[in-house]
């Protein structure tokens, strides 16, 4: 059993990785123009679907990165935030949409406005703060009543972990051999995608897109690996070190916004930690920051107009509110879920997509009518 000072130096060790993490991550996205709302903007605008091989990519690399690790008994997917049993279907798809529909308000997902802020961008700083507001209102105020009360309320409980390999082998558990059955016909599937139009294989695609599922299976090394302790001495139970879930956590943006401003509020409350979900969002505006500037794409941006304004606060609020309720945003339930393949992370993504398919006709709709 681990004593207390292996815990604080193992706690150390997670919340520098998760910073590191989430400044490779920040330098990648600025870098590579990765965003997932862009690749639906760029197929419903322009038919061109390079983005999108870009964010599959990614996908792919997360999925068999993550059922590598778990092959090699390094990490537990049934310990995740993304696969208990608790399967709530309205969350999923209400928080999906909302979440889909306030991220083309805003101009990016939750990911893309640290991104953002990082290089100059005022308003992205706005999005932030109000998705954290709105987030954090979310998962403790008021907000969290209408969630738990009618929301979540629409849900099963299932008799196993919402895994895809787990549900197909039903109550026996998934064993290593259907797990990399079901996790190697998902990635082909999305490999056979992306190689579909190889023209469209840039470097900043395959950087952006392999880079990114690295970072992905990267951070569930971090946290079900290295932060992971069998026996806590205080508490004498399994235990995932600084995840504000106290499970096994990967990237997402939008609670661990809502976390971070709740750190700095309360920083001289001694029970507030800086947790990993904390260090890798300050990562990503520091990486983000330090690609502009080297690069020379720093810039001081800020609202165009009242209209622009109303848009980013309505957007940043839904996504608030959205991405807590589906338990993640495009990155959170999009590839963190996805790679552990929860039946709930498919159904969000699929849910936020629709979303941002009904807000960017909704822009256009706005346009035509002005015009």
């Amino acid at each position: 059993m681990p004593s207390e000072v292996d815990v604080t130096a193992l706690s150390a060790q997670v919340v520098a990785a998760a910073f590191v993490l989430g400044l490779l991550f920040g330098a990648l996205v600025h870098r590579t123009n990765f965003c997932t709302m862009g690749s639906v903007a760029d197929i419903v605008g322009f038919g061109d679907w390079t983005r999108m091989r870009m964010w599959a990519l990614a996908a792919a690399v997360a999925i068999l990165g993550t059922t590598g690790l778990a092959a090699l008994g390094l990490v537990d997917p049934a310990a995740s935030i993304y696969t208990t049993p608790r399967f709530t279907l309205l969350a999923y798809l209400f928080g999906g949409l909302l979440f889909g529909f306030g991220m083309v308000l805003a101009g990016g997902c939750a990911s893309k406005a640290l991104v953002r802020c990082g290089a100059g961008s005022l308003k992205a700083l706005v999005v932030v703060g109000v998705v954290g507001i709105v987030g954090y209102i979310t998962l403790r105020g008021l907000l969290a009543v209408v969630r738990v009360r009618v929301i979540e309320t629409v849900g099963v409980e299932l008799a196993t972990s919402q895994d895809l390999p787990t549900l197909l082998a039903g109550a026996g558990g998934a064993g290593a051999t259907i797990r990399l059955a079901v996790a190697a016909a998902v990635a082909i599937a999305l490999l056979v995608f992306v190689l579909r139009d190889r023209e469209a294989l840039t470097g900043d695609v395959v950087l952006g897109g392999a880079g990114v599922g690295a970072v992905i299976v990267a951070v569930w090394f971090v946290s079900g690996h290295i932060g992971h302790v069998a026996e806590h001495p205080l508490t004498l139970e399994d235990a995932y070190l600084r995840t504000n879930s106290g499970r096994m956590e990967a990237l997402s943006f939008v609670s661990p916004v809502a976390y971070t401003l709740d750190y700095l509020m309360f920083f001289s409350d001694a029970s507030k930690t800086v947790t990993l979900g904390i260090a890798s969002a300050c990562g990503v505006v520091a990486g983000a920051m330090a690609h502009a500037v080297v690069t020379g794409q720093f810039r001081w941006q800020g609202f165009h107009d009242t209209e622009d304004t109303a848009n980013h606060l309505a957007g940043a609020a839904l996504m608030g509110f959205g991405g807590v309720t589906a338990m993640g945003c495009t990155i959170g339930q999009g590839l963190s879920g996805v790679s552990v393949l929860a039946l709930g992370s498919f159904i969000t993504l699929a849910a936020i997509i629709a979303g941002a398919v009904a807000g960017l006709r909704y822009q256009s709709w706005r346009i035509e009518r002005r015009g």
